[in-house]
């Protein structure tokens, strides 16, 4: 890719207040073999990946993408320079990936993401999908760009749709947002009850202890005036 010279040797200098936000998915998708491969005992192939959330072609700011995988694969660190920013393995255990994003401005900072490579359902007890049925499991992310330099930002708004048709990911992130969502009111809910329940409870410990304060008040009152009367008889 061709990189517009103009902007000097620091890139345009950094524009003052301006965000820019790139959302990715990164994940990756296996299919079981149907039983392990007799020159390895590898079960499954997988692909790990980073694609845009968006329609659009990360290519025009994304130099190269840095995948680090297991030690025990031959070459380990794998480099994809072009889209689809993807590779593909076989393997029969999961294990930690490794994700670097290097960027085509030499003055911004690679983005680290990792993942853990998924082959086998959730729980256990689920087993393992049928032949050919792929599992996916891939995760929502948003690069936030601070302040890029000029030269970030004619890229990043240079942008063009990979596809004319319509843009889809294996995981509705907007109907997993909805049901997260959810999930956190209801468990502020489920907080704020046990925070009510257990000031209630320091309240009556509170209101026990100053009872059982003014009742030994009240019993070491009653004992010295006994001692005074004994003195004076």
């Amino acid at each position: 890719m061709s990189l517009p010279t103009d902007f000097g040797p620091d890139s345009g200098g950094r524009i003052k207040g301006l965000v820019i936000v790139k959302p990715i998915v990164y994940g990756n998708v296996a299919r079981y073999f149907g039983k392990k491969r007799e020159e390895d005992g590898h079960t499954h192939q997988w692909s790990v990946y980073v694609k845009p959330y968006s329609n659009e072609d990360m290519s025009a700011y994304v130099k190269k993408i840095h995948f680090k995988l297991h030690e025990s694969y031959a070459n380990p660190n794998r480099i994809v320079t072009k889209p689809p920013y993807e590779l593909t393995e076989t393997g029969w255990g999961e294990f930690e990936i490794v994700i670097k994003i290097y960027f085509h401005d030499p003055n911004e900072r690679p983005v680290t993401l990792y993942h853990i490579l998924k082959l086998f359902q959730s729980p256990v007890s689920e087993g393992t999908p049928p032949v050919g049925r792929a599992l996916v499991s891939e995760s929502y992310e948003e690069i936030v760009f601070q302040e890029p330099t000029q030269l970030m930002q004619h890229l990043l708004n240079s942008v063009k749709p990979i596809t004319n048709g319509q843009w889809m990911h294996d995981t509705n992130f907007e109907d997993k947002k909805e049901k997260t969502l959810e999930r956190i009111i209801l468990a502020q809910g489920k907080v704020q009850n046990e925070i009510s329940e257990l000031k209630e409870k320091l309240q009556l410990a509170k209101d026990t202890i100053t009872k059982f304060k003014e009742e030994i008040a009240k019993a070491q009152n009653n004992l010295g005036f006994g001692c005074n009367s004994k003195v004076y008889q």
